[in-house]
C-alpha cells in the first residue's frame, strides 16, 4: 500500500510534467489580437499574391514615367508624339522561340503607339497613376466620412439618428452613376483637378459603410465598458472615437478596400462616359473611351489599359477578402480543400 501511495504522485508529477512540456512547445502561444490578425491575413494566399501584385503595379506606375518632380527611367514620354513603326503593333513579346514565338523581350514600344507615335506604354502608366490616386482618394473620403456618420447616428440615436439616415437614405435611393456623373462633370469643367473629382465621388460613395458603422456602435454602445466610461464622466466624442470606432475598425478597414475597389470602376465608367477625367489629365478609363473606335483594328489600345484596370480591381477585392477572414473571430486561417473534405467524410463512414 505504501509503495503504491509513493507511486501516485510521481506518475501525476510526471503527467504535469509531460503537460508542462507540450505546452511549452506549442505554437499557439498567447499573441495580442493585432498579431492574431496579421497571422491570419499572411495565411490568406489570394490577398498576399493581390497585395503583391497591385504593389507592383503602383512601383512600376509611379517610377517609370517618374511623378511631378520626380524623373523616372522610362525613356520615352507620354506627351511626345514619334514616328508610328510597324503599324504601332506592341513590342513585348512572353513567347519563346521554341513555342513558335520571337522569344522574350521587352522591345522599344512594348505596349504599342498610339495613332499619332506616342509610346503606349507610358500613356497607360500615367493613366494608372491617375486612377489609382482617385481611388484611394475616393476611397479614404468615403470612409471617412462614412464612420463618422455611422459613429454619431448609432450613438446619439433619437432624432440625431433619423436626420442623418434620412440623408443616406436621400443618397442611396438617387443612382450612384447619375449623382457622380452630374458632380464629376461639374468638378472636372470647373477646374480639372483629379483630387477634385476624386472628393466629389467620396461625397457620394459613404453610405454603404455608414449603415455598417451605424449597426455596429448601436450593439457596442450597451456594452459595460462604455457605461463605465460614461459613468467615469468620460465626453462624448472620447466616448466615440477612443472607445466605439477602434472596436469597429475591421468593418471599416474591410469596407475600405472594396471603397477603392469600386471607386476605380466608377471612375473608369465616368471617364468612359466622358464625365470623368478630362483631357489634359488622363486614366484608364479614358483610354479606353479614347481607343475604343480602334477595338477591331488595334486591339492593344483597348485591352492594355482594360486589363489593368480588372488587375486592380481584383486586387483590391482580394485584399478586401483577406481583411474580412483575418478580422473575423470565427475565421481560424486554415483552408481546407476538396480532398481534405472528402478524406474527413470517409474516415468518418
Amino acid at each position: 500500500m505504501s509503495n503504491t501511495n509513493n507511486k501516485m504522485p510521481e506518475n501525476l508529477t510526471s503527467l504535469a510534467e509531460l503537460e508542462d512540456a507540450k505546452l511549452a512547445s506549442s505554437d499557439e502561444q498567447s499573441k495580442s489580437q493585432s498579431q492574431i490578425v496579421w497571422g491570419r491575413f499572411l495565411r490568406h494566399k489570394p490577398a498576399m499574391f493581390s497585395s503583391v501584385l497591385l504593389v507592383i503595379i503602383a512601383i512600376i506606375a509611379f517610377t517609370s514615367i517618374g511623378y511631378g518632380p520626380l524623373p523616372g527611367w522610362w525613356k520615352a514620354s507620354y506627351l511626345e508624339a514619334g514616328v508610328v513603326v510597324n503599324g504601332g503593333k506592341p513590342t513585348l513579346s512572353l513567347l519563346p522561340t521554341w513555342l513558335g514565338g520571337s522569344g522574350i523581350q521587352w522591345g522599344e514600344h512594348p505596349f504599342g503607339q498610339d495613332s499619332v507615335g506616342k509610346d503606349y506604354f507610358a500613356l497607360v502608366m500615367n493613366g494608372t497613376q491617375k486612377s489609382l490616386i482617385i481611388a484611394f482618394v475616393v476611397g479614404i473620403v468615403a470612409t471617412f466620412i462614412g464612420a463618422i456618420i455611422g459613429a454619431l447616428a448609432g450613438y446619439f440615436r433619437g432624432w440625431v439618428d433619423e436626420v442623418l439616415m434620412r440623408i443616406t437614405d436621400l443618397f442611396i435611393v438617387i443612382p450612384l452613376l447619375v449623382l457622380a456623373a452630374v458632380l464629376g462633370q461639374i468638378a472636372s469643367s470647373s477646374s480639372g483637378s483629379i483630387i477634385l473629382l476624386a472628393l466629389v465621388l467620396g461625397l457620394v460613395t459613404w453610405t454603404g459603410l455608414a449603415r455598417l458603422v451605424r449597426g455596429e456602435i448601436l450593439s457596442l454602445r450597451e456594452r459595460e465598458y462604455v457605461a463605465a466610461a460614461q459613468a467615469m464622466g468620460s465626453k462624448t466624442s472620447r466616448v466615440i472615437f477612443k472607445h466605439l470606432l477602434p472596436n469597429t475598425i475591421g468593418v471599416i478597414v474591410v469596407n475600405a478596400t472594396f471603397a477603392i475597389a469600386g471607386a476605380i470602376l466608377l471612375e473608369s465608367s465616368l471617364s468612359f462616359l466622358g464625365f470623368g477625367v478630362q483631357p489634359p489629365e488622363s486614366s484608364l478609363g479614358l483610354l479606353i473611351s479614347q481607343y475604343q473606335n480602334a477595338f477591331t483594328t488595334r486591339p492593344w489600345l483597348f485591352w492594355w489599359p482594360g486589363m489593368i484596370i480588372v488587375a486592380i480591381a481584383l486586387s483590391v477585392n482580394f485584399l478586401g477578402d483577406g481583411l474580412r477572414d483575418a478580422f473575423d473571430p470565427r475565421h481560424t486561417g486554415h483552408r481546407r480543400g476538396l480532398f481534405s473534405f472528402l478524406k474527413n467524410r470517409k474516415d468518418r463512414a
